[in-house]
């Protein structure tokens, strides 16, 4: 079921005044200064049935990613690569303004900003995915669900579908006759990743520029900048959302590199709740490959030219030897 916010809160004008002189001062209602990161909690491996996931709590935000992975064929204009689709979906417990419906162009907006984060700097390694160039490729379902919305779904949605992403297990890709399919009691490996993304989200509220802001903070924001970032220090993407209101050219370089530095805390996340778990991951789809090898191999037969050789030296010995057995009688 997709779900579709359908009002604002309003936030009151008295709160609304203090929050702005607050800025002015540098610091924010919950005490946090302009360019603070909420707390940032990650726990990889979280929906067990499924090839990848995570849940990430920024803040009260909580946003859960699971990825499935199915075998279909390529897109004409890629068929050398595999398919990659991220969805969205707002669960009405996330927040009073959700309510069941179709997709709006906030949750497709969401999905978009995400799969083009991953999508433009080659995250995933899709070239990797093919199984028959034309033909047979994975396809990755990425499948974002707000849980708790407190503002800034767009970095706790990036962060979990990079975390959830980085722990993937690729199913075994069985063949028959009519093409693939997967067995998903065995895995082939972990999926491959080019690079770390992670957004940086930056309102403008009373002509400051703050990171990482709250529902309430966004509700009053003039306008957003969502930038999204790579772990080689590039920039993959970036949209403005959120408001009426505008960015000078001096503010959105101001937000790109705020955005920028302020990525190091998204990957410093990742390395300290991801890593650990992908590297233990590995370890055990590594342990799982040895113990399903045969314990002995047979030794594989030899070339013709080397059999016939091997044949004639067996002869000669054998002759040699019946000569020695013969002279001793």
């Amino acid at each position: 079921m997709s779900l579709t916010p359908s009002t604002s809160i309003i936030v009151p004008k008295l709160k609304r005044h203090t929050m702005e002189v607050l800025l002015t001062r540098g610091v924010r209602l919950d005490g946090r200064k302009l360019d603070d990161i909420r707390e940032i909690k990650i726990e990889p491996g979280y929906i067990e049935r499924a090839e990848g996931s995570a849940l990430v709590k920024l803040g009260e935000t909580m946003v859960l990613v699971g990825v499935k992975m199915d075998i279909v064929p390529p897109f004409l204009d890629t068929p050398n690569e595999g398919v990659l689709v991220v969805n969205a979906e707002f669960v009405p417990l996330a927040s009073p303004t959700f309510e069941p419906g179709p997709p709006d162009e906030n949750a497709i907006e969401l999905a978009r900003v995400i799969d083009r984060s991953l999508r433009e700097i080659k995250a995933v390694a899709l070239d990797k995915l093919v199984l028959e160039p034309g033909k047979h490729v994975w396809r990755i379902y990425v499948d974002i669900y707000v849980l708790n919305h407190d503002g800034n779904l767009f970095d706790a949605s990036a962060l979990a579908s990079m975390a959830a992403l980085m722990t993937t297990r690729v199913p075994q890709a069985v063949k028959v006759e009519e093409g693939y399919v997967v067995d998903r009691s065995r895995y082939a490996g972990l999926l491959p990743i080019n690079h770390r993304v992670v957004t940086v989200a930056i309102a403008k509220v009373a002509n400051k520029l703050i990171v990482d802001p709250t529902y309430e903070e966004e509700e009053v924001a003039d306008t957003r900048l969502v930038v999204a970032v790579s772990d080689d220090g590039r920039v993959a993407g970036i949209q403005k959302t959120g408001g009426t209101g505008y960015l000078t050219y001096d503010e959105v370089l101001r937000a790109v590199s705020l955005a920028l530095r302020k990525a190091a805390v998204y990957f410093e996340a990742l390395k300290k709740f991801v890593e650990p778990y992908r590297l233990e991951l590995e370890k055990k789809l590594s342990e799982s490959e040895e113990a399903q090898k045969p314990e002995t191999e047979l030794p594989r037969p030899l070339p013709s030219r080397e059999r016939e050789e091997v044949v004639e030296e067996i002869v000669h010995e054998e002759a040699l030897s019946s000569e020695d057995s013969s002279e001793e009688h």
